[in-house]
């Protein structure tokens, strides 16, 4: 045989996998609303379920609650807000959107929560009412550290939009429900 006439094949192959993982990778944090507006006589008008963002000021409440133990309350409160586009840099005193304040309960509705389990908390066993007494647009919902109906203080945790905002009249009623995991 003519060595020009041989032929010889290698075949080689590698594989490599560099896995870090950034923290942005492994904690996240982010919540769920969920909205159930029934009529006066109890039929459900409608209702819509949404994702919200966590702003930066409440991203930093809570780092600083957790990890630098600086005062803290559990008193969380959730609002109804009008269509706007929610940022991460929202303040309570500094968005481009504002409440709705058509409803008679005197306080925003408290936001209390279950114990945690899998990483997870609703509060879904003492869901926030909102018994409503004029006719407005809802946009979507928020979370915060104040109760005063219209109020700007205190620490916006997080807020959300439907879709499409909802439209509710005097004698509904609002159910809301807020699940968040981390």
């Amino acid at each position: 045989m003519n060595p020009k006439d041989t032929i010889e094949i290698n075949d080689e192959a590698a594989a490599g996998l560099v896995a870090r993982h950034a923290v942005s990778d492994v904690i996240g944090i982010g919540g769920t609303f969920k909205v159930v507006c029934r009529a006066a006589d109890g039929s459900i008008r409608w209702e819509d379920d949404f994702n919200n963002l966590v702003v930066t000021v409440g991203k930093n409440d809570l780092l600083d609650k957790y990890f630098l133990g600086s005062a803290y309350t559990a008193a969380f409160f959730v609002g109804l807000k009008t269509a706007g586009s929610i940022s991460a840099a929202d303040t309570m005193s500094s968005k481009s959107w504002t409440e709705i304040t058509a409803y008679s309960n005197g306080t925003r509705p408290a936001y209390t929560a279950a114990s945690a389990s899998a990483g997870a908390t609703s509060n879904n066993a003492s869901p926030a009412v909102f018994n409503i007494n004029g006719t407005a647009t809802v946009g979507g919902c928020f979370i915060t550290t104040n109760n005063t109906v219209g109020g700007t203080t205190g620490i916006l945790f997080s807020a959300a939009d439907f879709a499409v905002a909802r439209s509710v009249l005097s004698g509904d009623t609002l159910t809301v429900t807020y699940s968040i995991s981390c």
